[in-house]
């Protein structure tokens, strides 16, 4: 399997997207340039170690349905390969959270724990959400926790973020809601449909935001930069390609995020 194959497989969009998301909340929550780059490793690997297991483990049901996007579905052979990175990247993973110490390594393996779950078996049930939740919520704790004397993260802070994540989850999965069907996988997506998932992945992102303001309370100038994307996202999420809109969400998340630290709010 090429290096550029086995790189896809970690679905490396999302996966960037949150190591930049976390290494922009390190810098917001008070930690130096070098803790923030540090805390965007620790959280890079996680994603290499989620994304090649999640293809590695749904390598057979993409084969079945010939997902053009994935990897393993053109080089069914290349499996064994990207089980493996994802064998060694949990390990590196692992050992990078002990570094930070308790209690941020038990917040970080914590996420990196519920995240592998969501691969197997929860992605098939209507929990499906729930890792997504608990994942996200329990980063920001690490991120909040990794910075010796600091106070823990908000509360407003991990809500917004497991909220959000949520409604990354529903909008992720409604593209593929056809091929799940014919490979039984039958999530909490699965089992909405794509009206009612594009419905509460909207009310779960308008949420978000309203958390996000209230507890950040932020400038007026960024309060209105916040609830313009989140209103922006609401057609997006209803007309456009549930691709397009997932990647919009990402972009979301970044713009957003950046806009609470310019304004010194977390």
């Amino acid at each position: 399997m090429s290096p550029l194959r086995l790189l896809r497989a970690c679905h490396p969009l999302p996966a960037l997207a949150v190591t930049a998301v976390s290494g922009l909340l390190a810098l917001g929550m008070g930690h130096s340039l070098r803790g923030a780059a540090l805390v965007a490793g620790t959280v890079g690997l996680s994603q290499l170690a989620v994304g090649w297991a999640n293809d590695a483990i749904d390598a057979g049901r993409d084969l079945a349905v010939g997902r053009a996007d994935k990897p393993l579905a053109a080089e069914p052979g290349g499996r064994r390969t990207v089980a493996i990175a994802a064998v060694l990247a949990t390990a590196a993973t692992v050992a990078a959270a002990l570094a930070w110490g308790w209690p941020a390594s038990g917040w970080f393996l914590l996420a990196l724990v519920s995240a592998q779950l969501y691969n197997w078996p929860l992605k098939g049930t209507p929990a499906s959400i729930v890792p997504y939740l608990v994942s996200f919520a329990a980063l920001i704790a690490f991120i909040g926790a990794a910075r010796p004397g600091s106070p823990p993260a908000p509360g407003w802070l991990l809500l917004a973020a497991a909220l959000l994540t949520g409604a990354a989850h529903l909008l992720n999965a409604v593209p593929d809601l056809a091929d799940d069907a014919a490979t039984g996988v039958r999530g909490l997506p699965q089992r909405l449909g794509a009206r009612r998932s594009l419905l509460l992945a909207t009310v779960l992102l308008i949420a978000a935001m309203a958390v996000l303001i209230a507890g950040a309370r932020p400038p007026l100038w960024a309060a209105l930069v916040v609830s313009v994307t989140a209103v922006a996202m609401i057609p997006l999420g209803r007309y456009a390609d549930p691709r397009t809109a997932f990647r919009a969400l990402l972009g979301l998340a970044l713009v957003d995020v950046l806009v609470l630290v310019v304004a010194g709010v977390l």
